[in-house]
Formats: C-alpha cells, sequence, structure tokens
C-alpha cells in the first residue's frame, strides 16, 4: 500500500515488460528488514517461500523511472512504451498511503496511519464535536477520534434529530476508499459492480451519484460481509502492515487461507499442515499438523487480546490469530466490530452428516478438488470483468497531469511534512491520461491457475491497448497491445501478446457455483465467452457498416470504419487459451507458474454438450430406448423436472454399473 511495487510491475508489463518478472520499481527506494516479523514457523516459512519465489519476495527496491519531461518527449516516437510512466504517476499511484489521493465523493481519506485509522466519510464532511471545522466543508474527517480493534470505540455524536452511534473496528468503506480500482475488492465485497450508466433516476430526474467517480448496480454481498466481518477480520496485521519484508504481489503478502478457520471434510484447520493452501506451486503440502497456539505475542494483543479456549488458530504460513479461537471442534470468530460467531469446520458437518450432496460430491467424491483448486474457484460466485483497457496518453497541447508518486515524496521533504493534502504541491508532468473500456462482465469468471499452482478466477488484470499522441498531435502510436520478453508466457520469439487476465479472490464468496457453469462453459476452460457458438470475433480486423452488397463489400464510397482494429489480437479479451493449448493472452504477471488451465485439466474438465450423449438416442435413437420411453411415458413416468431428470441419470448410471460388474462376475464364476 506505500511501495505499490505490484501494481508497478503490473502495468510496465503491460506497456512490453519493462521490468519483466521482477518486482524492482516502487514509489520508494527501500530495503527489506533483516528478520521478518512473525512466529519463528512463520519465519522459517516465509524464508522457504522467498526461495521459491525471488522475484516476488526481494531484498530492496529501486525509484520508479521519472515519467517522460517536457525535454525528453521527443524520444517517445522511438519509445513509446515510455508513456507507462506517466500513467503509473497520474494514476496507478494515486492511492499509495502517503497521499491523501484524489478528494472527491468516496475517496476521502487520510494518508499514513490515518489513511484506515482515522475515518472518512464517503461525502468527506465533518461531524464531530469541534465546533471550529465547517459542517458542510468537504475534506475532512468524520470525528476526531481513531479507528482500529474491538477495544477502541468510536463515536459519532447525536445530531437534532438523530442519536448518537458508535463503533469498532475499521468499516469496511474505509478500505473500499482505495480499494474500488483494479481487483475492486472492496466494492465487490460489498455487493457493488461497477456499471455504465448513471441509472436508475434519482428524485427529480436526476442520475446516480458518481462515488469512487463511478456509478454502480448491487449484486450479491460476501457472506463474510453479511455475517458482518470486515477487512481485519481476516487479514491479519501482518497482511496490512507488513512483517518487514518486500513483497511485490498482493497473493505473496496474504498469510490466510480459507482453510485456516474452515479446514477440509477430512480434517479440522489444526490438523492442517502449515502451507496447506498456500504452495509454490502444483502439489499439496505435508508435514505434520499444525495444531493452534496457547498464547499470542504482545505486539498482535495490544488491540484487544480474546481468551484461547482451545488455542488460537495459525494461518497457513504459521502465526496465530488472535481473535480466532478453537472451542472444541469448533471455531469461535471475536470480530472487530463487536460480535462473536460460531464457525463450524467441514470435518464437523460432515461428521454429522451436514454437507449436502453438492458438497459431498465436490469435496468428498471428487477430493481431487481440494488438492488442486483454490476454494473461491467454486465460492465466487461472481467477479467484475471490465474486457479491454483503452488507454491514451496525450502529450500534445501543452496537456498535463499530476504526478502522485512526487507529491508523496514531496510530504517526505522538511517543507511538506505539515501540509494537508497536495493541492499546494507543483509536482505536474506532461500528458492528459483517458481510459475506456470494451466491456464488462460479472457472472461466471474464467479460470487459470495462481502463482500457488492452484486453480483460480481470472479476471481482466491490465488488458492494455495504448495509443500515444505526441507533442505535434499526431499519433505515436494507436490501439497497440506491447508485447512480453520473448519465448514467455507460452509464446515465441515474438513474445506474447501483453493483455493480461489475472488470477484474483473476488471478495465475493458465497454458494458455489454450479458444476455446469465450469464443466460445461466455453468461457471457464479459457476459450472466451461463448466460443462455442462463436460469439465472440477477432478485433484485429476494422469493422465498416453501412450500406453493403450481399457479399459485404460497402457500396457508398463514404463507408468508415466503426471499429478500429487492434493489431494482434485475433480472438477476443476474454480467450486465453485455444483448445489446441496455444496461449493467446498472459495469465499473471507476477509468478512464473501462473497460467492458463493446463492441458490435460482442460481435457478432464470439458463436459460441454454431454447433453447429447444420451439424447443422441433417447427417445427414438434406437429400439431400446424407443420401447423404454414409451413404457415410461405410458406409466407417466417420463421425467419433467429438474430434480427427477437427476434421479433418472444416477438409476441409469447405477443399473449400467451393477449390470456391466454383475457380468464380469459372472465370468470370472
Amino acid at each position: 500500500m506505500m511501495t505499490e511495487a505490484g501494481k508497478i510491475q503490473g502495468t510496465t508489463w503491460a506497456f512490453g515488460s519493462l521490468e519483466g518478472y521482477d518486482h524492482r520499481w516502487a514509489n520508494y527506494a527501500v530495503a527489506a528488514l533483516p528478520e521478518r516479523i512473525g512466529s519463528d514457523a512463520y519465519r522459517a516459512y516465509m524464508k522457504g517461500k522467498a526461495a521459491a519465489h525471488p522475484n516476488v519476495f526481494v531484498g530492496r527496491h529501486t525509484l520508479l523511472p521519472e515519467a517522460p519531461s517536457a525535454a525528453t518527449l521527443g524520444d517517445l516516437h522511438e519509445h513509446p512504451e515510455q508513456s507507462a510512466f506517466t500513467y503509473i504517476r497520474n494514476q496507478c499511484q494515486r492511492c499509495h498511503l502517503a497521499v491523501k489521493g484524489r478528494q472527491t465523493r468516496g475517496d476521502y481519506r487520510g494518508m499514513g496511519c490515518g489513511a484506515c485509522h482515522v475515518p472518512y466519510g464517503n461525502e468527506g464532511l465533518y461531524e464531530g464535536r469541534d465546533r471550529t471545522i465547517p459542517r458542510d466543508e468537504p475534506g475532512h474527517m468524520l470525528v476526531h477520534e481513531l479507528q482500529a480493534t474491538r477495544d477502541a470505540r468510536v463515536t459519532r455524536p447525536a445530531g437534532a434529530k438523530d442519536p448518537a452511534i458508535e463503533w469498532t473496528g475499521i468499516p469496511v468503506e474505509t478500505c473500499t476508499t482505495c480499494h474500488n480500482r483494479g481487483k475492486r475488492i472492496g466494492v465487490s465485497y460489498q455487493g457493488l459492480m461497477e456499471a455504465a450508466w448513471d441509472t436508475p433516476y434519482t428524485e427529480g430526474g436526476g442520475g446516480q451519484l458518481p462515488l469512487h467517480t463511478k456509478h454502480y448496480i448491487t449484486l450479491s454481498k460476501d457472506v463474510h460481509y453479511q455475517k458482518g466481518m470486515l477487512c481485519q477480520d481476516c487479514h491479519t496485521s501482518g497482511d496490512v502492515h507488513g512483517d518487514g519484508g518486500l513483497t511485490g504481489a498482493n497473493l505473496g503478502g496474504v498469510e490466510i487461507e480459507c482453510a485456516d478457520c474452515h479446514g477440509t471434510p477430512e480434517r479440522y484447520p489444526w490438523e492442517l499442515p502449515l502451507g496447506w493452501g498456500d504452495e509454490n506451486g502444483p502439489g499439496q503440502a505435508s508435514g505434520p499438523p499444525r495444531g493452534v497456539a496457547r498464547e499470542v505475542p504482545d505486539r498482535l494483543a495490544r488491540g484487544r487480546a480474546f481468551p484461547p479456549e482451545d488455542g488460537y488458530l495459525l494461518t497457513a504460513r504459521g502465526n496465530p490469530m488472535p481473535e480466532v479461537v478453537r472451542a472444541g471442534s469448533r471455531v469461535l470468530v471475536h470480530t472487530a466490530g463487536g460480535a462473536d460467531l460460531w464457525l463450524d469446520p467441514l470435518k464437523a458437518k460432515a461428521e454429522r452428516g451436514e454437507l449436502s450432496q453438492a458438497a459431498e460430491a465436490a469435496m468428498v467424491t471428487t477430493a481431487r478438488h481440494l488438492e488442486t483448486m483454490e476454494c473461491y474457484a467454486c465460492h465466487a460466485t461472481w467477479a467484475p470483468q471490465c474486457y479491454g483497457c483503452h488507454v491514451k496518453v496525450d502529450y500534445s497541447e501543452g496537456k498535463r497531469s499530476f504526478d502522485w508518486v512526487a507529491a508523496g515524496r514531496m510530504h517526505g521533504t522538511p517543507a511538506g511534512r505539515t501540509v494537508k493534502g497536495e493541492r499546494a504541491f507543483d509536482t505536474y508532468i506532461p500528458g492528459q491520461i483517458t481510459e475506456r473500456r470494451s466491456y464488462l462482465r460479472w457472472e461466471d469468471p474464467p479460470l487459470g491457475v495462481n502463482g500457488e499452482g492452484r486453480v483460480s478466477p481470472l479476471m481482466p488484470g491490465c488488458q492494455v491497448s495504448v495509443t500515444v499522441i505526441g507533442p505535434g498531435g499526431r499519433e505515436i502510436v494507436r490501439n497497440k497491445i506491447f508485447r512480453t520478453l520473448p519465448h514467455s508466457e507460452g509464446a515465441g520469439a515474438q513474445g506474447q501478446l501483453g493483455s493480461d487476465m489475472s488470477p484474483v479472490f473476488p471478495h465475493t464468496t458465497g454458494k458455489a457455483r454450479a458444476c455446469e457453469s465450469c464443466h460445461a462453459s466455453s468461457k471457464a476452460l479459457g476459450y472466451g465467452i461463448g466460443d462455442d457458438v462463436g460469439v465472440p470475433q477477432p478485433w484485429n480486423t476494422p469493422k465498416v457498416v453501412d450500406l453493403a452488397t450481399a457479399g459485404g463489400r460497402p457500396i457508398p464510397r463514404s463507408a468508415r470504419v466503426q471499429v478500429e482494429p487492434i493489431a494482434g489480437l485475433d480472438h477476443d479479451w476474454s480467450a486465453v487459451v485455444t483448445p489446441d493449448g496455444r496461449q493467446l493472452q498472459t495469465v499473471g504477471s507476477h509468478f512464473h507458474g501462473s497460467g492458463p488451465l493446463p492441458q490435460r485439466m482442460r481435457v478432464l474438465m470439458d463436459r460441454r454438450n454431454v447433453c447429447g450423449a444420451c439424447h443422441e438416442v433417447v427417445p427414438e435413437g434406437s429400439l431400446a430406448t424407443s420401447l423404454l420411453h414409451h413404457v415410461a411415458a405410458a406409466a407417466g413416468a417420463t421425467p419433467v423436472s429438474h430434480d427427477e431428470h437427476m434421479s433418472l441419470v444416477q438409476h441409469v448410471v447405477m443399473t449400467a454399473a451393477t449390470v456391466e460388474v454383475g457380468a464380469v462376475v459372472l465370468l470370472l464364476c
């Protein structure tokens, strides 16, 4: 949140893999501490993690390169990829914690520690007890109090018509002040999906109020959010404050896994080894049971310490969670917001026979799912998918934009330490940024493999198509997708298209998606939206729309291109791989092991059009099926509902298996 090396690497990846897989550049030049902060088990574990991914867990960051200046704009003709640094400094790094960022509705916040611990309302209006602060001037904190853990009570005083409100913990919307772009996990957790329009209309016929400069529709909220859990109830102190090391990607910095609380149908959380679900590549973690901790270190107990019951649960990396305890076969979560939530791990439910039929099929009968997949590959019910990021960097007519990285460094100078906000800083650089997209989706995220070697949902990462306008007003590049390093990401000497589909935990946990949404879906397999019916069209040819002959030849001489081509994009944005295994774009830029679903996995998974296997002969395809169908119809036993059809298919499978096994037994006898 301060160095933002991951965002920098992801963006420079889209502009020609300027760092490759490394994470060298950051907002600030900084070195990792000699020793990570954490338990002995955690420190030992992280040494192995760093050894497995030295490009992600680095010892030092160097300064982000400067953006093109007035003196170097001429170099853009030879190196248009350098426009990446204008884009990064003006757009991507606006949320880093050394600045207060864009002061607009939903984006008001403090900086440094205050970015999280000082409450700001979305309107940026003060509602505290200090009478010297204007009540109608945006840009102020909500109250002069600090929000933190369960023991820190914060009060918004009573007004003329409403009572006082008291809360504990850090509200989700505080986190969403920043986490509304990129992976969009903050708004997704709240059930908000970015929309193209500002409907439904408000009173008087106006449009929906912009929030984070966007408009939203409402979808299902994450089940944890519905239970009243705040971000900090899952994410540890190390997740948000760091552990003294330097991590270049979110996946590398998060130490929790779903199984840390939920376990598996075969093992309780405390029976799992360290590293379960946090592997460094394909294959399950192994080792002795992790157990529980009997105490928490002082640094974690400074907020609210809870009785250990039967022990504090451990994260996948070996640190105790001071708010999550074992109580017999159950788990008790003491939330920062003041609730005490009881959780039955999956093994407890399995032992009591409380798993649903679908859960049994997915996790017990087909145990391979748990061995190879993230839990959220099924349980992320939706993900924001913003396909095609069209970025224009315009250096013409003296256009300029604000450099947030330079502004953050200004705050580190003696003259800038006491300056409120960044409005007084003259940190403008040449170039103006415009962003557009091709289209939005949310349903049935495609699947790929993340840096831990597990199947994960994918969402568009930096799918950047770049247009650069030079200082004289002439385009330098138009709709260009840069390529990665030679012989990387499944490509040859020219490199792979630098548009990226990123493995992601969408923070939309809920009831698992249906089996057919993966096994019968071209999109889930990575072949693209509607590939099985030919819906995706290549983007690399111009689309002319006008009067045309039956053969498609435009008739008017004045006919113009309606949709401009994007060179090299011979597929849809949503496709990552072809059925024969040709990779079409990158899948994650941080970990070497991320990629599309492997060929064998796609073959095992693909059950598209499987209905035809039966209905090719049912009801009239053969004498036997025809006779059986007519008998069933006469008896009123033809399946009509979903459940009746499921029951029939199961009966057919069991009958066939019994007959075939019986035949073998008879032959052997």
